[in-house]
């Protein structure tokens, strides 16, 4: 593909600034982010004491994850990092029944599929 750079940075963009946008809205208040996970997760079967660090972890996750994403940094291995924390994210919503945060969870998975296919499809030959 001839403009390959161009094409999967814009392809790129969309759910790049969702993750980043997540977690840096999170980090500032990273506290009260815990304390709302672990009261939405109470009715879950998953320990409260495997919640709260992840619910600090998180944040910092998707932001990296999202940086990572904007600026092409290790690609393959950072979109694997980011269908793994959507699959954890659709675990935990299924252990509470909450199927619309599962939309738009499998909607980023779906999204992240799609941009892994993409560069495992049209990167240019000399940079694999």
């Amino acid at each position: 593909m001839k403009n390959f750079k161009t094409a999967f940075f814009f392809l790129r963009l969309p759910v790049a600034v969702s993750l980043l946008g997540h977690g840096f809205v999170r980090i500032p208040k990273l506290a009260t982010f815990s304390e709302w996970m672990v009261s939405t997760m109470e009715k879950s079967m998953i320990p409260a004491a495997l919640i709260v660090p992840f619910s600090y972890i998180l944040p910092l996750a998707e932001a990296v994850i999202g940086i990572l994403l904007l600026i092409n940094f290790k690609t393959k291995q950072t979109l694997y990092a980011a269908l793994v924390l959507m699959s954890i994210l659709i675990f935990g919503s299924c252990s509470i029944e909450n199927w619309s945060a599962i939309e738009a969870q499998l909607l980023h998975s779906f999204y992240l599929f799609g941009l892994f296919w993409f560069y495992e499809k049209c990167k240019p030959e000399n940079s694999k």
